[in-house]
């Protein structure tokens, strides 16, 4: 089974939190805080797997959460620095934000790619004596790890497409000038799933040519396999329009050129502007070799030449790829333009990558909301500020307190008419409005 495009929920590992410890030993008087600093989250991280060309791994697994560090731990121990977590995918890969629809990377021929970054570990109480606190009994929780949906979609780094309509012999083609041993049969979409194929140019020189399926007539509107397929030539630099001359299913070789170009078109207008050359492909069922066609004297013929050349103002080859006349002039002469233009599509970041959103006393975003006269405060940064005090210890609270301040909590609340007495709740937690 093929699959190219799939939607994954990922996350990073969340931070470990800091311990509040003090150190005890023998003949050491107050031996002070001693709580150990989390450990960072695990990175989620995209390799490209060299060895596959599909997204068959994603059928059942969606969701991918990387491990999150090791809580510190007393005497100054530092927890666990938690392990990436690598999500192996095929050379071709492009990332989206599943929200957005903007590219996060395109995995070809790059490096391991850092999607999301774990979260930072809490510091442990250590970090919070003061010579007037000298007796911190509470700690910072670790930073949540990032998480998000993102899409998947196998874009096949092919330079040389192969495009037409089912059944004229693409297959076939690849075949012949590949080691490539896709299923050949005389009945429509024999071919389900892209094919690629190595073509070597010898003297160790080649180029990667793919065979497209299913392209008929409202294949950009989802007809037939071609809308499922299309995004697969996106990066050819070259399109290689494989046509049937024989006249076996009564077919117009321009009709059929005009149909499949419209398609492209339809589904993208720099794709249909790419370079195209033209196969006029089963000589053989006329009888003639590539190089004798001229002789026949055939209208359909005559017609081809003239639509490729003068209108289309393109190359046309006659060849067989049964009995394999005329493919190594058409194979030479597509390796001659391929040198000639600009190397394959690499997509751009259309965002900037992700960072970790540590708690550094900026940007403290809150929301107030007035409820029968009590006022409700939500933030996320307040999560791990409530998780971080001890509301048992003095110390603890009025830490607690001053932070509200100085991120402009109280006055954001003054602000909305909060006035002593009133009650104000944030999250679990609920007090009295002293100014």
């Amino acid at each position: 089974m093929f699959i190219d495009n799939v939607t994954i929920h990922i996350k990073a590992g969340d931070g470990g939190n800091g311990c509040v410890a003090f150190h005890r030993e023998k003949y050491v008087a107050e031996g002070g805080p001693s709580g150990g600093d989390g450990g960072n989250g695990g990175n989620i991280v995209f390799k490209i797997d060299e060895g596959t060309n599909t997204l068959l791994d994603f059928r059942y697994r969606r969701k991918f959460v990387a491990q999150n560090g090791g809580d510190g731990m007393p005497e100054k121990f530092h927890g666990k620095t938690a392990d990436d977590l690598v999500i192996m995918v095929p050379p071709g890969t492009v990332i989206k934000d599943a929200e957005t629809g903007k590219v996060i990377k395109d995995m070809s021929n790059c490096e391991p790619f850092v999607c999301l970054k774990g979260g930072r570990g809490g510091w442990g109480n250590r970090h919070f004596a003061t010579p007037t606190r000298q007796i911190p009994r509470f700690a910072k929780p670790g930073i949540k790890g990032e998480e998000k949906d993102v899409i998947l979609e196998l874009k096949m780094l092919a330079d040389v497409g192969l495009v037409g309509f089912p059944n004229v012999g693409k297959s076939s083609l690849l075949s012949v000038i590949s080691s490539a041993r896709p299923k050949i049969a005389n009945y429509h979409f024999t071919t389900i799933q892209p094919q690629l194929g190595v073509v070597s140019t010898g003297e160790g020189k080649g180029f990667v040519c793919a065979d497209i399926p299913g392209l008929i007539e409202g294949a950009a509107d989802g007809l037939g396999l071609g809308h499922d397929f299309l995004r697969h030539v996106d990066r050819c630099r070259l399109l290689v329009h494989v046509v049937d001359v024989s006249g076996a299913e009564g077919r117009d070789p321009v009709d059929d050129i005009k149909k499949i170009n419209s398609e492209l078109e339809r589904y993208s207008p720099e794709l249909a502007s790419r370079p195209q050359i033209f196969a006029a492909n089963k000589t053989d069922a006329l009888g003639a070799d590539p190089e004798e066609i001229h002789e026949l004297c055939d209208e359909r013929l005559e017609a081809l030449e003239d639509y490729v050349k003068n209108e289309l103002h393109s190359e046309l080859f006659y060849i067989s790829a049964v009995t394999k006349k005329g493919v190594d002039a058409l194979v030479r002469r597509v390796a001659e333009l391929l040198a000639e233009l600009p190397p394959m599509t690499i997509y751009e970041p259309e965002q900037p990558e992700s960072e970790p959103v540590y708690d550094d006393g900026n940007d403290h975003e809150i929301t107030i909301r007035n409820v029968n006269g009590e006022y409700e405060v939500e933030g996320e940064w307040l999560l791990n500020l409530i998780n971080s005090v001890n509301f048992d210890d003095h110390e603890s609270v009025n830490y607690f307190q001053r932070i509200l301040r100085s991120s402009g909590v109280v006055d954001a609340l003054v602000e909305k008419g909060c006035t002593d007495g009133d009650t104000v709740r944030i999250y679990d937690i609920e007090f009295e409005f002293i100014k």
